[in-house]
């Protein structure tokens, strides 16, 4: 693979932020010369730093260079020998990240610990050395990002070495800044390795890096990586756009005129305001060109205008809908509502009379650098003093939605595998949704974030953890819904649980639920109770058939002495039934009725029957299954129907409607068997309701 195919940078004409990486190269190759000369006098800042000192001093006019002088005469002697692929010195690798972090505005205690942060792992430098030199701030981040060993890991180093980091992460986000730097000026060196290893490494990135850079808001690095990314792994498309870009290039861009029209606006309206043209990276217009097909000249960037204050945003928009025809599709308000990642701004778009579409963004100068560095920006978010500036807008990024499911999930998935199969799968969700989570013994409904595409099932256990396994039933704004049912951002849910120990989940469950932890459970049981398991799996039905409500009852009794029997929620037997009992695991006995499709299963693989009988008592509980034509409050009249009788409703679940007949699962418990046929009969009394039949 060529240069050019595997490295945006090799085209600068394509975007004009490349020629600053390239400089940047540059001034890292005289980096490595100056650190070959070797240390300078002790009250000189070390020229190899200087780049560095230049760009923090820039954020941070009044930082203390000190300790960054003592970092790097720290990591420039314990490196010193050490070359990289490249033939440069090694310390030339920590220079880079340092810079990377210094260009985005890191404070001082992030910059001092990206100078050391190989050296643990690459030298003979300990811990407790950084410790004792550089405080327990600079040990601990330097920890977080050291790999582990990958002679007691073997293959799970990768894996373990990214849980490692990410709970580190979840005490201090500094680490994983660290990492972004390290693995973007890693991609950027790239072209030295193996074609394969070069995949390998993409591949990651794209899967795990990339989309903790989105969701820690650092899309600076975010866009390079996706470039790095996208020149690699697909290096056909890669070219195609590079000579899609090339080509504009040459043309007349209408945008820089549309700037100039927008600061004529802003100018007489009387609003301060910078407006410049920004390029989009490749990928972006890749996507773009996916979405539109054939591109205009306005579809290469976008109007980027900066203000002072929030008000000035909304007052830059009403100019701009006054006085061009607004796209009104396009307009999003993500400083009323932002994002997860803490990103703030207004999009809008505007036509211009000769007919070209621009898409604007307005933020104002905080917002920009938060969008651009996201927690990188922040400073030190567990301190105040030089964040200080940023407390009014700055939302503790230590502990976001989806790194606190992360961190709970991760503890119940020991197998590295396992864990990184689904970290992947986590990082793959491109949203969140809030749900308020009603608990009849709560004072307050307790709020829930989970991914999008969460179901009931995911909210059962996002709040309740592994008593969730006896979710019998959900209540989404109100209404009665299966457990399989996914939520909308601002739902509130109620969720039914069962009294019974014995309840479990059914195998269909991992169907519906997207989130780690959910399924991790789920996956955990049924792999602790494959009778059950078994049996749950026969009796499902689409969407979802609620049958973690097995056992109650106690009317069937075992010949088999001080036995535990629990009815089997597949067939959910009644007297005066023919039954036939199992032992399962644990040495209780499920109680099927004969006809079950899972007795036949089980006497298939050679288990042996106990005999059960029932007793006196009356008490039972049953599945009955209603098929109706669709009609509205149809389930509510069911259930009010069924309520009359004298029944408790267990569960239940509505399926969709199929050629406008609806079937609906009751899983009931009636005080007296004797009272089924006059429940039935009550049943099919119901509007639209045609059969009524036992599951």
């Amino acid at each position: 693979m060529s240069a050019e195919a595997t490295n945006p940078e090799a085209h600068p004409e394509a975007r004009p932020e490349l020629r600053r990486r390239s400089r940047s190269r540059l001034d890292l190759r005289r980096l490595g010369r100056a650190a070959l000369l070797g240390p300078p006098s002790r009250d000189r800042l070390p020229d190899a730093i200087g780049h560095v000192a230049e760009a923090h001093r820039a954020h941070h006019p009044d930082a203390d260079l000190s300790i960054l002088r003592r970092a790097y005469l720290l990591a420039e002697t314990s490196h010193r020998g050490q070359m990289r692929k490249s033939g440069e010195p090694y310390i030339t690798h920590p220079l880079a990240v340092t810079l990377i972090l210094a260009e985005l505005g890191a404070e001082t205690t992030t910059l001092t610990a990206s100078l050391l942060h190989d050296t643990v792992e690459d030298t003979e430098v300990t811990l407790e050395q950084v410790r004792e030199e550089f405080g327990d701030e600079v040990c601990f981040i330097v920890d977080g990002v050291t790999k582990v060993e990958k002679i007691d890991y073997g293959a799970a180093a990768e894996p373990e070495t990214f849980r490692k980091m990410l709970v580190a992460t979840g005490n201090d986000v500094r680490v994983m800044s660290i990492k972004l730097a390290d693995r973007l000026h890693n991609m950027r060196t790239l072209g030295v390795m193996r074609p394969d290893k070069q995949a390998r490494i993409a591949k990651v990135t794209r899967d795990v890096l990339i989309p903790l850079a989105e969701r820690l808001g650092v899309q600076a690095l975010k866009t390079e990586l996706e470039d790095l990314v996208f020149a690699i792994l697909h290096p056909e498309e890669y070219e195609q756009t590079r000579a899609l870009i090339a080509a504009h290039a040459g043309e007349n861009d209408p945008l820089p005129a549309i700037a100039d029209s927008v600061r004529a606006v802003l100018r007489d309206a009387g609003i301060t305001a910078e407006v410049a043209v920004r390029p989009r990276h490749f990928v972006s217009v890749h996507r773009i060109s996916r979405k539109r097909g054939e591109l205009r000249g306005s579809d290469f960037g976008r109007i980027l205008v900066l203000v002072g204050e929030n008000a000035d945003c909304y007052g830059v928009l009403g100019e701009l809908h006054t006085c061009f025809t607004p796209v009104v599709s396009e307009f999003k308000d993500f400083i009323a509502v932002p994002k997860f990642n803490l990103y703030q701004s207004l999009h809008t778009a505007v036509a211009t009379p000769d007919g070209h579409v621009a898409e604007v963004i307005v933020r104002t100068r905080q917002m920009h650098r938060v969008a651009e560095a996201g927690v990188v920006a922040l400073g030190n978010p567990y301190t105040t003093g030089e964040a200080a500036d940023c407390d009014e807008e700055r939302v503790d990024p230590t502990r976001p939605g989806w790194l606190s499911r992360l961190l709970d999930w991760q503890q119940s998935a020991p197998d590295p595998d396992t864990f990184w199969t689904v970290l992947r799968a986590e990082l793959a969700q491109d949203r969140e949704v809030t749900v308020f989570a009603v608990d009849g013994a709560a004072a307050a409904p307790r709020t829930l974030t989970l991914p999008g595409g969460a179901s009931c099932i995911d909210a059962a256990y996002a709040q309740y953890g592994e008593a969730a396994h006896g979710c019998i039933g959900a209540r989404v704004n109100g209404r009665l819904t299966s457990l399989s049912s996914r939520l909308s951002d601002g739902d509130t849910v109620q969720l039914l649980l069962s009294h019974d120990s014995s309840s479990g989940p059914a195998a269909d469950w991992l169907e519906h639920a997207a989130t780690p932890a959910a399924r991790i459970a789920i996956g955990s049981w049924l792999a602790t109770h494959p009778d059950d398991a078994a049996a749950t799996t026969t009796a499902a039905r689409a969407p979802l058939s609620v049958v973690g409500a097995r056992g109650g009852s106690g009317n069937a009794v075992a010949d088999l002495p001080n036995a535990h029997v629990r009815l089997a929620g597949c067939c959910t037997p009644v007297p005066p039934d023919a039954v036939a009992g199992f032992v399962v695991r644990g040495g209780a006995v499920t109680v099927h009725r004969v006809r079950c499709p899972a007795v036949a299963q089980m006497r298939a693989v050679g288990r042996t029957s106990v005999a059960v009988h029932w007793r006196a008592t009356a008490d039972c509980r049953v599945t009955l299954l209603a098929e109706s034509f669709g009609r509205p409050h149809l389930l509510a009249d069911l259930t009010e129907a069924i309520a009359r009788e004298g029944v408790e409703v267990v569960s239940a679940t509505v399926e969709p409607p199929v050629e406008q007949r609806v079937r609906h699962t009751y899983t009931l418990q009636l005080p007296d068997a004797a009272g089924l046929p006059a429940l039935m009969r009550a049943m099919r009394d119901v509007p639209g309701v045609y059969d009524v039949s036992r599951a």
